[in-house]
């Protein structure tokens, strides 16, 4: 299908609460059409955080994209984490929030907080907001059905209850999308014994979608996609075929805190998902602009005999 710029400018000029004419509308609604048609009945991870997970008007935007999505017969599946409800809880308590080279250190005190923010008051809230909007949403997190199997995650750094996945069972988000609810979903796993861990959302959010083989797993992020300059905007990368990802992490393209989120993405592509997409959560509407327009808005990674 050919690119009709004409028309994807109209979309984000309606998007983004802009007038516009009658006619235009109708045209918005029938350029969305063939992506309707295309995403009907298929399965769509979106791993919500970063600035839309904590600015009103986006997280009320981004809530909004999922209702719309889920009531055209799109089976969306919402995977969030929670750091900065975290943090602000813990600070209330009087406990210290340590990280180590970035990453939370989460000590057995820690890691009660982590289950009561997320699986609790992050969650419910997400689910109260969905449901504000129209959507019929259920809450739950790793440890229901156990759906999530996780070990301490082994490394250099000793980061206490942090996990790492063993297995995956879809089964529980299956059988909620089977009844026609949202599942949102809380990355927290347990081992055998019953220790909780708190599980690194992207990474959470990459296995759910691969074992769900979903069309397409979307990462919110706080930047534009993958950029060749990161601090020039203009640079993005639009499309990333998985095999040149170790090539731009040489070149130092792909780094710091971009690794493990792109490593997700790769991970998810090679286990079966057609396409895994960093997008700017900062943009209204951002996940309805990448889904339903040929444009897009992020960094596609793919495989490129699929034929994106």
């Amino acid at each position: 299908m050919s690119t009709n710029k004409h028309s994807e400018m109209d979309i984000q000029k309606l998007l983004a609460g802009e007038t516009i004419s009658n006619a235009m509308k109708a045209g918005v609604l029938v350029q969305a059409l063939p992506y309707i048609q295309k995403y009907f009945g298929k399965v769509v991870v979106v791993k919500y955080g970063g600035n839309a997970m904590i600015d009103p008007q986006l997280k009320q935007a981004v809530m909004d994209d999922i209702v719309l999505l889920s009531l055209i017969g799109i089976k969306v599946v919402l995977v969030h984490g929670g750091g900065p409800e975290i943090t602000d809880t813990m600070n209330r308590m009087g406990l210290e929030s340590r990280f180590i080279n970035g990453l939370r250190y989460t000590d057995e005190e820690a890691v009660k907080v982590v289950q009561m923010v997320l699986a609790g008051k992050t969650n419910k809230d997400l689910v109260s907001l969905l449901g504000r909007g129209g959507g019929r949403a259920l809450g739950i997190c790793g440890l229901d059905g156990q759906m999530i199997k996780a070990s301490k995650l082994q490394g250099e750094q000793d980061l206490g209850f942090v996990g790492e996945i063993e297995s995956i069972n879809p089964k529980l988000i299956l059988d909620i999308l089977e009844k026609g609810y949202i599942p949102v979903v809380a990355t927290l796993g347990c081992d055998d014994d019953g220790n909780v861990y708190n599980i690194n959302a992207d990474t959470a959010a990459a296995r759910i979608a691969s074992e769900l083989h979903a069309e397409n797993l979307i990462l919110m992020t706080d930047i534009r996609g993958l950029l060749r300059d990161k601090d020039d905007e203009s640079t993005l990368i639009p499309f990333v075929n998985i095999s040149d990802v170790p090539a731009l992490i040489r070149q130092g393209i792909i780094s710091g805190g971009m690794i493990p989120k792109i490593e997700s993405c790769v991970e998810s592509v090679r286990r079966g998902v057609a396409k895994s997409i960093i997008i700017d959560g900062r943009i209204p509407h951002s996940i309805l602009i990448e889904m339903m327009t040929d444009e897009g808005i992020g960094t596609m990674f793919h495989i490129h005999n699929t034929g994106e």
